[in-house]
């Protein structure tokens, strides 16, 4: 294995070896351009029907994908989720903890020496003591809110992006699908025209029929004209001239006395 790697490795310097001597600096253009046509003349070898098969592979392939921005989008909703509940709790937490400092400050501004609180009885030192304690952590919490608010922002944002996404993924995936449909019938086009234009049909039968019809409507032509010409030069009239309305006048006209005559005679 290793030899033939050589072998290969060799015969490929050479060749930009010989084509670096003939060619000189347009070696690696006459390189390129037969890499290309290469490239091309394999592509165009491909058969269509596997083309479309695989770009329908292709486009089911981004089914994974799609469940990964599916997945993101559960894990950022249940995410925001919790930071509203977390919210909720420290508001909550916030109102609470400003009642009390409120009623410390107030119990702190009357004139007594002594508080009581839970049946104990605690100095006024004690309960500013407690007081300062309780606004520090007030402000703390109040910073932590304002932190996890931020944090609910960022993440709202990053949800409605990739629900985006989401919605262009399955967008682009059925436009996809529709297209590889839309290959396959044109393909199916394609080979039925091909198909009927494969199939000779003989219409030299068709020819010869119409051939005959018209030779023998030109002799039946023929033979009319010759049957007019015949009766031509018989000298017969012909009895299909129309009578002339003024037959009886033309008679009498021409026959005259001699008309009379004959008729008296018989």
């Amino acid at each position: 294995m290793l030899f033939r790697l050589h072998k290969m490795v060799m015969t490929a310097a050479a060749a930009a070896l010989v084509g670096g001597f003939f060619f000189g600096r347009d070696a690696f253009s006459y390189v390129a351009t037969a890499a290309g046509r290469m490239k091309d003349a394999v592509r165009n070898s491909v058969p269509v029907d596997f083309e479309i098969e695989r770009a329908r592979k292709l486009v089911k392939d981004l089914v994974p994908e799609i469940r990964r921005n599916m997945h993101v989008i559960a894990q950022e909703e249940v995410e925001v989720e919790r930071a509203e509940r977390q919210i909720g709790d420290m508001e909550a937490k916030l109102e609470k903890d400003k009642a009390e400092i409120f009623r410390l400050k107030s119990d702190l501004s009357s004139a007594r020496d002594t508080f009581e609180y839970g049946n104990r009885k605690y100095t006024t030192d004690e309960v500013k003591a407690d007081l300062a304690h309780r606004f520090e952590r007030y402000k703390t919490h109040e910073a932590t809110l304002a932190s996890l608010r931020d944090i609910r922002t960022a993440r709202t944002r990053s949800l409605d992006a990739a629900r985006q996404k989401f919605e262009g993924m399955l967008a682009a995936k059925r436009q996809l699908e529709v297209d590889v449909e839309n290959l396959e019938a044109r393909l199916k086009m394609v080979e039925v025209a091909r198909t009927t234009s494969s199939h000779h049909i003989d219409d030299s039968q068709l020819g010869r029929a119409r051939e005959l019809i018209a030779d023998v409507r030109t002799r039946l032509n023929v033979a009319e004209r010759m049957v007019n010409v015949e009766d031509k030069l018989q000298g017969e009239i012909p009895l299909e001239a129309p009578t002339p309305a003024n037959i009886l006048e033309q008679v009498s006209e021409y026959f005259g006395a001699s008309g009379e005559h004959v008729a008296d005679a018989k």
